[in-house]
This record gives structure tokens, C-alpha cells and sequence, in this order.
């Protein structure tokens, strides 16, 4: 906005100030107030951590994958690459539970004479679930991100 005669630069200042007093950005009222600054390292992997033990606990709940990414997301705030990386976070901690049960039992079917197929097989069921988890921890993240935008 271009000050003219009428309107002098501390009008527009207090007029940027009341809009981030309601509940909004000057900007963009999609972030809540605070939320423009990126989050620190610590607090991605922690939220992260946060989002993937709930979904791992919760992975009787269907899509849980994406409701620990939203929980991760959600908690961490920042911006949205912010978002990314703690659904991410979240979806590689949701992963390593089912990868390291999978693991255990190939390495004890191993010594018991299956075949090598079996073991390629179980590794690309591996492979597409963790692909599947993963994704739906950074989708998460993101619907988490935009749900602390809007509440």
C-alpha cells in the first residue's frame, strides 16, 4: 500500500499490528501468528518422533500412517517444507517397527531353508510398505500443517 496525503506510515503500521492482533499475518492468514519463522532441527526430529510413536501405536486405527504425520505436523508448526520433513520424520519412524519385525523373521527363515525368492519377495513387500508409510507420514505432515493453519 503506497501511503498518500491522507494516510501517514504510522497508520499502516497500526493497521499491520491490529490484523496480527486478530488472529492473523499481515501477509497471509493462513499461518497463525508465530508460525512464519522455520522450526529449529530439534524440533522436527522431536515432533517426529512425537507423530511416529502415536501412528505406531495407533496402527489399529486405519490410515494411522497419515494421523501420526497430521499429530507430527501439526505440533511442529513452521512452514510447510517444516511440515515435510517432520511427516517424513514421523513416517521413518513408523517404518522401522514393521522393517525390523520382517528382517528378524527372514533372517530366522534363513537358516531354516526357504528359498531365495521368498526373501526377495518379503523385501519388495518391505520396499512398497515402507514406500506406503512414508508417504503418508509427509501427507500427514502437510494436513497437519494447513489443520494448525485453520484451528
Amino acid at each position: 500500500m503506497v501511503p498518500d496525503d491522507t494516510t501517514s506510515t504510522d497508520d499502516i503500521d497500526s493497521a499491520d499490528a491490529a490484523s496480527q492482533a486478530v488472529g492473523g499475518t499481515a501477509s497471509n492468514d493462513f499461518l497463525t501468528p508465530g508460525d512464519d519463522a522455520p522450526a529449529d532441527l530439534v524440533d522436527v526430529l522431536l515432533y517426529g518422533l512425537v507423530g511416529g510413536i502415536a501412528g505406531s501405536v495407533l496402527s489399529f486405527v486405519p490410515f494411522a500412517t497419515v494421523l501420526g504425520g497430521v499429530i507430527a505436523g501439526y505440533l511442529c508448526g513452521g512452514r510447510t517444507a517444516d511440515a515435510l520433513k517432520t511427516g517424513t520424520v514421523a513416517g521413518v519412524v513408523m517404518t522401522l517397527p514393521f522393517a525390523a519385525i520382517v528382517f528378524f523373521l527372514l533372517f530366522v527363515l534363513g537358516f531354516a531353508g526357504a528359498p531365495a525368492e521368498f526373501g526377495i519377495i518379503a523385501l519388495l513387500v518391505v520396499g512398497v510398505a515402507a514406500a506406503y508409510t512414508l508417504g503418508s507420514g509427509i501427507v500427514g505432515g502437510v494436513l497437519g500443517h494447513y489443520l494448525r493453519g485453520q484451528f
